[in-house]
């Protein structure tokens, strides 16, 4: 009777965690049609978004955007995605900029801005929640 109670909460807990995860929105990353990848390493993709890698891997000059750090779908995208709280980042931006060893990606205000970015950079990349997906950009896949 005991095993049988313990097998049915275990089943209970294992269908909430499912359907949190199912409520979550899903952030893609995003990039000009130009670019020709449909998919990056999430190393490449780190270092790219950190701004310590300048071009794409076919030697084409990437141009990064990115949401302000209190924005809900940058903090999913640097925590789920990236693997880093949205303050290392900032922190690994300013270094550069401050030593002047590089500089910070672009910043836009919200969603719509990312993807009028996207569409007219070639080059661009960065990040959205799938809701707000278009046609005029690419999904990349992370590998």
């Amino acid at each position: 009777m005991r095993r049988g109670l313990t097998g049915c909460l275990l089943l209970m807990l294992v269908l909430v965690s499912l359907c949190s995860l199912a409520d979550e929105p899903a952030t893609l990353v995003i990039a000009n049609r130009t670019v020709h990848q449909s998919a990056l390493p999430l190393e490449t993709l780190r270092a790219i978004f950190a701004m310590r890698q300048r071009t794409l891997p076919d030697g084409q000059a990437v141009h990064v955007y990115v949401l302000p750090d209190d924005n809900p779908v940058h903090e999913d995208f640097s925590k789920k995605v990236l693997g880093v709280y949205p303050h290392q980042l900032r922190l690994a931006w300013d270094r550069a900029v401050f030593s002047g060893t590089g500089q910070a990606p672009n910043e836009v205000d919200d969603e719509t801005e990312m993807l009028e970015a996207i569409v007219s950079t070639p080059g661009s990349i960065g990040y959205i929640q799938q809701s707000s997906l278009n046609d005029q950009v690419r999904v990349l896949d992370i590998e």
